[in-house]
């Protein structure tokens, strides 16, 4: 079953009321003759070799073998998905979201393919560095559902950063005082939402892949940060590694599955 979540076009005046109060909008992106498009591209990001370019796959480990769990910093390396995400719509709705111009601050594809794992509840604005202004979203490539482990989302509350655990999650005691609703959504709609946001998904228990498109966008006036903030992450998962601990997939531990280090 699909949602029926209030959606709004890219330039309705009334889409920024809503995301002000609710801490998420969900907007039309995308027409079915581009959102076929944006799975074609999609494809031939995880067609690209593991290890093979700069670009960054990770794998996890499911019930059926490795599988792809996510690939970042293509932007780069595929013109496509560059332009879409740096020109145009995508970028006009998160400047008038966050209520001045915007800059790509990253992007990630998340595969969450049969089987792939969940991810736990958090914010997001922890895992991102030099940035204080900055929202992210998801493009739904495939339809999402509640079966292939679409996001649940909490309204109205995005003032503050919550209580978290030793992973960087939301502590078990606040999560079980919010109120969470599902978000399924079409393929081709964008569900943004504040990096304070609180946000969750289960697991792909379906027989139908779940892929997304993540980029986060940051103020301008804060400054092109994208190549500062992959130099940080990868600094970071070196550090893991020469302490002798295994790389997480973000900077904080919120996925759910078994991540292969590559």
């Amino acid at each position: 079953m699909l949602s029926t979540l209030p959606s709004f076009e890219s330039r309705d005046p009334a889409a920024p009321v809503f995301y002000r109060e609710h801490g998420w909008v969900l907007i039309d992106t995308l027409s079915p003759e581009q959102t076929a498009t944006l799975q074609g591209w999609v494809d031939e990001v995880a067609s690209w070799p593991i290890g093979g370019g700069e670009w960054i796959h990770h794998r996890e480990q499911t019930a059926t073998g490795p599988q792809l769990a996510r690939t970042e910093n293509f932007t780069p390396f595929h013109a496509g998905l560059r332009e879409l995400l740096t020109q145009g719509a995508m970028v006009e709705v998160a400047g008038a979201l966050l209520g001045e111009p915007a800059v790509l601050y990253k992007e990630k594809v998340n595969y969450k393919l049969v089987g792939g794992a969940g991810f736990a509840p958090h914010q997001d604005a922890p895992a991102y560095r030099f940035v204080k202004d900055h929202i992210s979203c998801m493009v739904a490539v495939d339809d999402s559902t509640l079966e292939n482990g679409c996001l649940d989302v909490v309204s109205s509350r995005y003032d503050d950063i919550l209580p978290m655990d030793e992973k960087g999650c939301i502590t078990n005691s606040v999560v079980e005082s919010m109120a969470w609703q599902a978000a399924p959504i079409r393929a081709g709609q964008t569900l943004w939402f504040h990096s304070r946001t609180p946000h969750r998904s289960g697991p792909n228990t379906s027989q139908k892949n779940r892929r997304a498109l993540y980029p986060t966008y940051n103020a301008r006036r804060e400054g092109d940060l994208r190549e500062a903030y992959y130099a940080q992450k990868l600094r970071e998962w070196q550090d893991a590694r020469d302490r002798g601990e295994k790389p997480g997939l973000s900077l904080i531990g919120d996925f759910q599955g078994v991540l292969l280090d590559e």
